[in-house]
């Protein structure tokens, strides 16, 4: 593959990640990419072979090296800290009525959420909820008591 459709692909990775919401996979692709573009154009890296298999090797041991201290470091989705611990225990108030076990939505910290119930009970539009755990961008909520 020539150098510069490594590079072209490197950018498209890294344009991927900044899309989408962080879990830090495709920069370790787009890094490698890159990487492995300098290296051909360098005449480093002739054959292709070569070239697919330092892509690999770099992407599968960045991904296992270096990705748990960015999301530990960095705060993307990977559970630790950030969002997921900071809104549990907050008060939400519903902007939708919510049936047991339903979805609907509900305002915290001036943003809308989506929400699913988590109690047994109902609750009605404009009640007070506590939320109890996050999952991605839904947050689990119970009647505020």
């Amino acid at each position: 593959m020539p150098w510069w459709l490594w590079i072209l692909v490197g950018a498209v990775l890294l344009a991927a990640e900044m899309a989408t919401p962080g879990g830090f996979f495709a920069l370790f692709f787009g890094v490698s990419a890159v990487a492995v573009g300098i290296l051909a154009r360098l005449h480093l890296v002739r054959s292709a072979w070569l070239e697919w298999l330092l892509f690999s090797l770099l992407s599968i041991a960045s991904l296992l090296l270096v990705r748990d201290w960015f999301v530990a470091h960095l705060g993307g989705s990977g559970g630790r800290g950030g969002i997921d611990d900071s809104m549990v225990g907050e008060a939400a108030i519903l902007t939708e009525d919510l049936d047991p076990g339903g979805v609907g939505r509900a305002e915290l910290r001036g943003t809308t959420w989506t929400v699913r119930s988590s109690g047994a009970g109902g609750m009605r539009r404009g009640d007070r909820c506590r939320v109890e755990r996050v999952d991605g961008l839904t947050l689990w909520v119970a009647p505020d008591r």
